[in-house]
């Protein structure tokens, strides 16, 4: 019963107007959304009617807040008809920054967020219409590690994953649950998260960020593509190379900059998502 409660609710917001769905989701912009898990922000597209879904990882000691706060961001995906979901990750202890769970042999985090990331998108998917099928998974930095988690642990959970500045940390998995399409987006000189890894000064754990390149070797056996990649471009600054994969599919954007959001990363990442559809 509560089933078909909630599917009838979803399929009510999904013919309302933007500015009834907003009412009856109860939250938006700095207002959030709870769940039994968390908190997590939205923001919708004007005239919107139901459709996909950008949910977008904010990094270390960051939040949704922040991100729904970040109208260049936001207003980059609802501008082309997605709505924007940010959650918001938790300290990773009491006193300590917000983070994420991801794994880096150390886990003092509070909360499955695999577990709290499905109930975010049910949740929106309920609340506003949100379309579960049409998800890009994106994220910053930590958020940006654990967008490599969920493509890794739950590669069933969105269509295709867009990390930025973010990847495995030690001890790096060697086999992941199954085939994903990943977008990888990362800064030459960026030095919080070297493309080479390294190691974290003070950290109490003595945690270890793995090498990107080691793990685009693995994302490269999970989707069943050649060592060599298909395709490079390079163009004002910016460095592509696509693979041509059986299962699944890879690329890789390395822009001049350091650790941070390139110009432009939103829409070469929506560019990206909306060939996979074709």
């Amino acid at each position: 019963m509560l089933n078909r409660i909630l599917m009838l609710l979803a399929a009510v917001l999904i013919a309302a107007p933007a500015g009834a769905a907003e009412g009856a989701a109860g939250c938006g912009g700095e207002t959030p959304c709870r769940i039994a898990g968390g908190e997590y922000h939205m923001a919708l597209p004007d005239g919107w009617q139901g459709g996909p879904a950008v949910m977008f990882l904010h990094g270390y000691g960051s939040s949704g807040a922040k991100v729904i706060a970040n109208k260049g961001l936001v207003e980059a995906f609802t501008g082309r008809g997605y709505a924007v979901i940010a959650p918001n990750g938790l300290p990773w202890r009491q006193g300590k920054p917000s983070d994420w769970s991801v794994r880096d042999g150390w886990n003092t985090y509070p909360r499955n967020d695999a577990a709290f990331l499905r109930d975010v998108l049910a949740d929106a998917a309920a609340r506003a219409g949100a379309d579960p099928d049409r998800l890009l998974l994106s994220g910053f930095s930590r958020g940006g590690s654990m967008v490599w988690d969920m493509a890794c642990l739950a590669p069933e959970f969105a269509a295709a994953y867009a990390a930025v500045s973010g990847g495995f940390w030690l001890p790096m998995t060697q086999q992941c649950r199954g085939p994903v399409q990943l977008l990888h987006i990362h800064g030459f000189a960026d030095e919080v998260v070297p493309l080479e890894g390294r190691a974290i000064p003070g950290s109490e754990a003595g945690v270890v960020q793995a090498d990107i390149w080691e793990g685009l070797q693995l994302w490269r056996r999970e989707n069943s593509c050649p060592s060599n990649a298909a395709e490079h471009e390079d163009a004002d600054g910016v460095w592509r190379k696509r693979w041509q994969c059986e299962a699944g599919g890879l690329e890789l954007i390395l822009h001049k900059g350091g650790h941070g959001l390139p110009k432009g990363w939103s829409a070469m990442a929506l560019d990206w998502f909306e060939s996979l559809e074709r």
